[in-house]
């Protein structure tokens, strides 16, 4: 359980001008690591994420987190930014959001391995999503957090699940096999996994800024970030 103490009113925030990814200590594909290197993509350690992007054979741009689970802080410090935040009323990945600004944040190793740093991280993209584009990626998904409508493009039959992190009501929607018109989803209720797309423009819009998770299949990160 976490102590409870206040969260640091005189933080510094590291502005980002380019995507940014903050990489946490779950499951991280290093080969995607040095992709969204070489895209120019700013890689931000939560604590351990740092590890994990040097394992990758990379240089975070900054480490932040209460550096409880970081394998060397002096050799880190030595090599790049490390910012200490001591304070537990926050996970590692919250303390990385409210200390950095970037046009779109991708967030890595967040999910898998332990449901309840999984849980977490949900929690966090609820936080955050009125202030800032988020994305996560595991393994197999790429989900956007949402407030209010949007419209891509999606191939007949493939998949579009609709999350609903706390209860969301939608007004319309097109190009879905499964319309969402009407219908309120919510967790513990109705949801919308596993809807597709029925080839063409899909737009989607709920009935007020209310966040909800658009999920899409891992190859649609790029879609998702140059949006």
């Amino acid at each position: 359980m976490q102590e409870t103490s206040a969260r640091p009113t005189d933080r510094e925030i590291i502005r980002f001008e380019r995507p940014m990814a903050i990489v946490g200590g779950g499951v991280v594909d290093p080969a995607l690591l040095r992709e969204l290197a070489e895209r120019g993509v700013a890689l931000v350690g939560a604590d351990g994420g740092g590890d994990a992007i040097g394992a990758a054979g990379l240089v975070p741009e900054l480490i932040v987190g209460d550096l409880d689970s970081l394998s060397d802080r002096a050799a880190w410090e030595a090599r790049t930014r490390v910012i200490h935040i001591p304070e537990q009323i926050s996970t590692d990945f919250q303390k990385a959001l409210y200390s950095t600004e970037a046009p779109v944040t991708l967030a890595l190793g967040m999910t898998g391995k332990r449901l309840d740093h999984t849980l977490a991280a949900l929690s966090a993209v609820l936080e955050y999503a009125p202030q800032r584009r988020l994305v996560l990626v595991d393994e197999v998904d790429v989900a956007l957090a949402v407030i209010g409508p949007i419209g891509f493009a999606a191939g007949a039959g493939e998949r579009v699940s609709i999350h609903p992190l706390v209860p969301v009501s939608f007004r319309t929607s097109s190009g879905l096999r499964y319309r969402l018109d009407g219908l309120q989803l919510e967790p513990g209720g109705l949801l919308g996994t596993s809807n597709e797309g029925t080839g063409g423009q899909v737009e989607i819009v709920p009935m007020d800024g209310t966040p909800w998770l658009l999920i899409l299949g891992k190859e649609r990160l790029w879609d998702l970030v140059a949006a």
